[in-house]
């Protein structure tokens, strides 16, 4: 075994949420005037895993701080209540990897998500029992390299026994900073500066051959 404690990314990395948030979204950005047509769920895959703030700046360019605040608070309210109900899909083979990996693993959770994301991610999917431990960008306001950093302080986390999982440039970036090695999930959202890039890979159970 290379890695006692595996640290994975959510979004692009466990599930895909787009379908399910989607018409958050929408229903609020319309409400608010600030679009002038429907987003489509692959119109997210370019902020996926980017806060919240970021994303709404993007897409809204010039909004005011107090407007994104407002804005975010309804969305992020109603998405942790859908999620927890209907939840988004799991990448093919998590599950069954997941309770595998558990038996002889520690697992964690770091995400840029919003506080509640997580948890409705774990509830939905009855994975509560599956991870140790979690942090988010929501509950912390800490970016993720400094929320990676958090979990290992709080369970005596070695590096060398340590990997992180993810799927985005911001993973890897993170990862590296707090010293860890990373497995790229090339089935996500991201894309990374290097496109040859290993140890990488096309479906989620492979992992298992890295650690």
């Amino acid at each position: 075994m290379k890695y006692k404690n595996l640290i994975f990314d959510l979004d692009g990395t466990l599930w895909d949420s787009r379908a399910t948030i989607i018409k958050i979204w929408n229903d609020v950005l319309n409400k608010h005037g600030l679009i002038k047509k429907d987003l489509k769920p692959e119109d997210m895959n370019q902020y996926m895993g980017l806060l919240a703030d970021h994303i709404l700046k993007d897409m809204v360019p010039g909004i005011s701080d107090q407007l994104v605040f407002e804005v975010l608070s309804e969305i992020v309210q109603e998405e942790n209540n859908i999620l927890h109900k209907y939840g988004g899909i799991l990448y093919e083979g998590v599950e069954k990897t997941l309770k595998n990996l558990a038996k002889s693993h520690s697992l964690f959770i770091v995400s840029n998500c919003q506080d509640g994301y997580i948890e409705s991610f774990l509830a939905f999917n009855n994975f509560g029992d599956l991870f140790t431990d979690f942090e988010s960008y929501g509950r912390t306001r800490k970016p993720k390299a400094e929320n990676i950093k958090l979990i290992m302080e709080r369970n005596n986390l070695s590096p060398e026994s340590t990997v992180y999982i993810g799927d985005t440039q911001t993973d890897y970036n993170s990862a590296k900073m707090n010293h860890l090695p990373f497995i790229f999930c090339g089935y996500g959202f991201g894309k990374l500066d290097t496109p040859e890039y290993q140890p990488s890979v096309s479906k989620f159970p492979d992992i298992e051959l890295y650690i």
